[in-house]
């Protein structure tokens, strides 16, 4: 161990996908610690970890709920880590080397690197925000959005946009473009505000808001593209408001999603006349872009003002 103070405490445990994925979903677990679920094998099923970062040693009714989380570990003993303020710096970079896609390059500082002609290098770090372009579906994103590069595009909206990165993106393929990125999480908008600054991004509406029918986000529409990397559940109880926020024939990206999951999310977006266009399949990820119905979906009733309405912080 180094000499240095200790900042914090890890608990790592392995799990499934099925039970990442539950953990990842859940919206209040009552565990006082940031729990992080990742791939040990890329398209594994059973090869995945929990991480579970917390300020102070585990007791033993911690290490008994991080148990109850992953029930496939069995009898596997937790393995519980001591970390300093540098092992954090190394975890964070560890692994991300530069990734590329189509005209963008998303790179850590501790791995610069430079953006291809006539395309963009973003320098997004890891941390409280997901959207590193390091997971499938979020550089299956910026392929699909690239891919849209010839498209008019005028109004876009970045839907659960964690880091920032997608809707970085948007502006740089439609610079005339209004862009929105909006987040349930305060957190992610403010990691996404620091991004934009890091990257000397502007003229991007930054907005707290739970779903796609809050006022500020409605104000702003229809928007002829939708971009949200999400969750499938999200996604499918997502797919009114969406189709109601669209400009008609808008193109919506979708990803978040498992190969095995596709049907139900497309099923759920045909419900209200959005139609399948391209899908990008990436091991066991699924991105998909749909075109939004012919006229705009008008949904049945008004907003739930109760803690859906976001607030905008730069607009």
């Amino acid at each position: 161990m180094s000499a240095e103070a200790i900042d914090s405490w890890r608990v790592t445990l392995p799990c499934t996908r099925a039970e990442a994925e539950a953990i990842d979903a859940a919206d209040d677990l009552a565990i006082d610690a940031v729990l992080m679920t990742s791939e040990e094998v890329e398209d594994d099923r059973e090869r995945w970890r929990l991480d579970a970062y917390m300020e102070h040693a585990p007791d033993s009714a911690m290490l008994a709920a991080l148990r109850a989380l992953v029930p496939s570990a069995g009898g596997t003993e937790p393995a519980v880590t001591a970390l300093t303020a540098q092992d954090w710096v190394t975890l964070s970079q560890a692994g991300l080397e530069p990734i590329s896609e189509g005209r963008f390059v998303v790179h850590t500082s501790a791995h610069p690197a430079e953006a291809p002609p006539g395309g963009r290098a973003f320098l997004i770090d890891a941390g409280q925000a997901f959207g590193t372009g390091h997971h499938a579906t979020t550089s299956g994103c910026l392929a699909m959005l690239d891919s849209l590069a010839d498209r008019a595009v005028d109004n876009a909206i970045d839907l659960g946009t964690g880091t920032g990165l997608l809707a970085f993106a948007a502006r740089h393929l439609w610079p005339a473009a209004r862009v929105t990125a909006t987040d349930i999480d305060p957190a992610a908008i403010e990691v996404t505000r620091a991004n934009m600054a890091a990257n000397a991004v502007d003229g991007i509406a930054l907005v707290v808001a739970d779903g796609a029918l809050a006022e500020s986000i409605a104000a702003r529409a229809p928007y002829d593209l939708v971009i949200a990397n999400i969750l499938a559940g999200p996604l499918i109880s997502m797919a009114p408001e969406v189709a109601a926020i669209a400009a008609p024939r808008a193109a919506i990206v979708l990803a978040g999603l498992l190969e095995t999951q596709r049907a139900e999310v497309v099923a759920a977006f045909e419900r209200f006349g959005c139609a399948l266009e391209a899908v990008d399949r990436r091991g066991d990820w699924t991105i998909l872009r749909l075109a939004a119905g012919a006229t705009r979906h008008v949904p049945e009733q008004a907003p739930d003002p109760r803690g859906r309405d976001g607030w905008a912080l730069d607009l």
